[in-house]
């Protein structure tokens, strides 16, 4: 007779609600799949080719773009795996602001070709042991490829140059126009130590109307509205900033006044304007010229400023009165009187002027690094237009802030990729173990910026890619993808002055590397119960019991 042992049942391990996935099939493969859903969404998006995604965010608004960190910003992503990827991209992007769409197809593309090493056997660990060792490779291999490296300080030419492929990815045919602008706002701005360049002080105010060869540079800030009162231009003036409003205080309770005659009325009324006007004279003797009010000005105080020859001009926003408070050197003041020497700002030009047919203010610093500011006005057509412009702009001042930090530039249009996955490959071909076949696909997934431009220009994607192989064996590594087709789709990206920053390309292969591998690392998905209980279905009709 055989001995029975017994087996324990329906072990309660979680509480009651939650969801268990795991091993190869359930978990790893999943999370592949959602992956590479969401890396082949914005992958259309990548290039001077890419195409625009129209999103209509939670609040209905819409965006048309192919800016992949705005993509991913106003989309919800719910896939734990997926959400991984996203925080790698914004992690590029709050580091240099610039090739967050790379680190997702690349970080994609890493899976893909994991999840064929998975099916055949090969164990997670062994690829994961092989995608760093090939990190590790293409990461040394990338600091030999310097093409190019912007001189300190740097001129309007380099400034121009570099910034031109990063723009073009966003805004292709307007490229030069943008870059030259961003260039020269951001010298304009450029401390004596350029690392110390500051991405706050190139402003961007959009205007409506023209095109944007209309567009042009300002010295200072701009502010899309008149001041308010006749005082339209200032020459060295002393600045008070007010966060409240200008104008008479309102009781903080509500009363009631008995006026039994006209003498009444009238005393009543002038005692206000009384000491409006005694609290407005104070700020006048004390050599004030201009004030900034960070709410509403009431008439009776616009007629009082009037009469002192104070000019005034509403801030509505408190992000950009702080900054305004930045570049005149004022305090913020939450009570309305005379500010001291240390409270007042000083501005050296306040002039009213026609940008299209609108009437703009400027605030310009002729002297003094620590409160420059350029802004550039961009003219468009439509909203829409001038938000992707804006967001392209924003692209190279942040290019501009690692190349100010780290100049070295490798060549562009997926020559440094190609390039890397060659040696990669060579490097993998001499392994020996399981893992050197996680390495040399990993040099395959470098080809997938290639494939890309390529296959986003119309170009054959197969051609292209063997054809530049042969070029980089026989030429160098600087062969590129002409995306306009010309010379067999290929092109020699040193010749046509076509950079990538050194430092954001180290960066993007890091943080896409890092997100693959921490996917691959999961083996299992444990999902708590949502919070709150089931949704009550509304009652069509009938009685609410709550009116007796």
């Amino acid at each position: 007779m055989a001995l029975r042992v017994p087996k324990a049942n329906n072990i309660q391990l979680f509480k009651e609600g939650y969801k268990q996935v795991s091993g190869i099939d359930e978990a790893v493969l999943r999370n592949i799949e959602a992956v590479s859903e969401l890396s082949d969404t914005v992958r259309t998006s990548f290039g001077p080719n890419g195409r625009n995604k129209l999103i209509i965010n939670h609040l209905s608004k819409l965006f048309v773009t192919s800016d992949a960190a705005t993509i991913l910003r106003e989309i919800e992503v719910v896939h734990p795996a997926a959400k991984l990827l996203v925080m790698a991209s914004q992690a590029q992007e709050a580091e240099m602001g610039d090739a967050t769409n790379f680190v997702l197809i690349f970080a994609g593309e890493l899976l893909k070709k994991a999840e064929h090493l998975l099916v055949m056997g090969l164990h997670p660990s062994e690829v994961i042991q092989g995608y760093e060792l090939a990190l590790a490779k293409a990461l040394k291999e990338l600091e030999n490829l310097n093409a190019h490296t912007v001189p300190t300080p740097p001129t309007l030419d380099s400034l121009t140059i570099a910034l031109r492929p990063a723009i073009a990815s966003k805004q292709y045919g307007s490229e030069d126009t943008l870059s030259s602008l961003v260039a020269e706002a951001a010298l304009i701005v450029m401390p004596s130590k350029p690392s110390n360049f500051n991405v706050d002080n190139v402003r961007v105010v959009k205007i409506l109307g023209g095109n944007i060869s209309s567009s042009r540079v300002v010295r200072g800030m701009v502010f899309g509205r008149e001041t308010e009162g006749i005082i339209k231009n200032l020459e060295k003036a002393k600045v008070a900033v007010y966060t409240c409003g200008i104008d008479i205080a309102q009781t903080e309770t509500k009363g009631t006044v008995l006026l039994k005659n006209a003498d009444q009325l009238l005393n009543f009324s002038t005692g206000e304007e009384k000491h409006m006007e005694k609290i407005l004279k104070e700020i006048a003797d004390s050599g004030v010229k201009m004030i900034v009010a960070g709410a509403g000005v009431g008439e009776l105080a616009l007629h009082y400023l009037d009469r002192l020859n104070i000019a005034v001009l509403k801030v509505l926003s408190k992000f950009d009165l702080r900054r305004l408070c930045r570049v005149v050197g004022a305090t913020p003041l939450a009570r309305l009187g005379a500010p001291t020497s240390e409270e007042a700002g000083y501005v050296d030009v306040m002039e009213t002027t026609e940008i299209g047919s609108d009437r703009v203010t400027v605030l310009r610093q002729e002297k003094g690094e620590t409160t420059k500011t350029a802004t550039i006005v961009l003219r468009g057509a439509t909203t829409n237009l001038l938000d992707d412009l804006e967001r392209a702009v924003d692209d190279g001042v942040n290019v501009i802030k690692a190349l100010v930090k780290e100049g070295r530039m490798v060549p562009g249009a997926g020559a440094t990729e190609l390039e890397l996955a060659r040696r990669v490959e060579a490097y993998g071909a001499g392994l020996r173990g399981l893992n050197q076949h996680a390495v040399r696909r990993y040099a395959t997934a470098l080809e997938v910026v290639v494939n890309t431009l390529a296959e986003n220009a119309g170009l054959q994607t197969s051609e292209v890619v063997s054809r530049l192989y042969a070029l980089h064996a026989d030429r160098g590594p600087s062969w590129g993808v002409d995306i306009e087709g010309e010379n067999n789709g290929t092109v020699d990206a040193t010749e046509a002055q076509i950079f990538d920053s050194l430092a954001a390309k180290a960066w993007a292969i890091r943080l896409a590397t890092e997100a693959a591998v921490s996917v691959l690392r999961v083996d299992s998905i444990i999902m708590s119960k949502p919070a709150g209980g089931p949704k009550i279905p509304q009652q069509q009709g009938g009685q609410d019991w709550d009116e007796d």
